[in-house]
């Protein structure tokens, strides 16, 4: 059966200018919004709308945008987010992208950019939630199994629950197993949208390899190839 609802966005900032922005370039586009200024009103109104994606604020009066995400993101039912941030460090992005963030937008910033961006992350996890299961279109490797069809990823049996940006960028290893990728040449085997930069493919491979491997720090799958980039480790004949 075909969802014909409006998708709702959570927006969390405390800033109204920012907000009413927002609000309307996405209800121009058709989504539907909801909007929060505080941590305690992000959390209550996450449980009434049930959004399809988050634009969480770094920074709010009575907490983070990033407790928002833990809070959220820690029951077994991922919803796609994208954080908001006017701070010049990459600290708050790089924690933002370990706890299972899609993007980051930094302030000031184009509320049409902002709306590419929700679109092209619901896009991504529209695709990882929605495809086909068909049997026979997985790439094993040892223990590790990238199910195409399913965008599933395995390891042992056990669902590893990548996001759907680690999903791509382990595909495109997967399917070339032994092979070295620049992050120039994996960002263009991507076929990027821009919402994947060179600056933050490190996180993604590190976030992968805290899922994949049985020891992140002695990778057994992803493998680093030093003055190069990455590769994954070829299939056993």
């Amino acid at each position: 059966m075909t969802d014909n609802r409006l998708k709702r966005v959570l927006v969390v900032d405390d800033e109204p200018e920012i907000v009413d922005a927002l609000r309307a370039y996405l209800e121009r586009e058709g989504f539907e919004v909801s909007v929060a200024g505080t941590l305690a009103a992000a959390l209550e109104t996450f449980r009434r709308v049930e959004p399809d994606l988050m634009l969480l604020d770094i920074t709010l009066p009575d907490g983070s945008g990033l407790d928002i995400l833990r809070a959220t993101q820690s029951d077994g039912r991922r919803t796609p987010a994208i954080m908001l941030t006017a701070r010049a460090e990459e600290v708050d992005r790089i924690v933002g992208l370990e706890l299972g963030a899609d993007d980051y937008v930094t302030k000031p910033f184009s509320p049409r950019e902002v709306v590419a961006r929700v679109r092209a992350v619901m896009r991504r996890a529209e695709v990882a939630a929605g495809a086909p299961r068909r049997a026979g279109n997985a790439i094993v490797i040892k223990d590790l199994e990238v199910d195409v069809d399913a965008h599933e990823v395995r390891v042992s049996g056990r669902d590893a629950g990548v996001t759907a940006t680690e999903f791509r960028i382990l595909r495109v290893l997967a399917e070339n197993p032994g092979q070295a990728f620049s992050r120039a040449a994996l960002l263009d085997a991507l076929h990027d949208d821009g919402s994947i930069f060179e600056r933050t493919l490190d996180r993604h491979i590190n976030n992968l390899r805290k899922k994949i491997e049985p020891d992140p720090e002695n990778p057994e799958y992803l493998y680093t190839v030093y003055g190069v980039g990455y590769k994954m480790r070829a299939r056993e004949r």
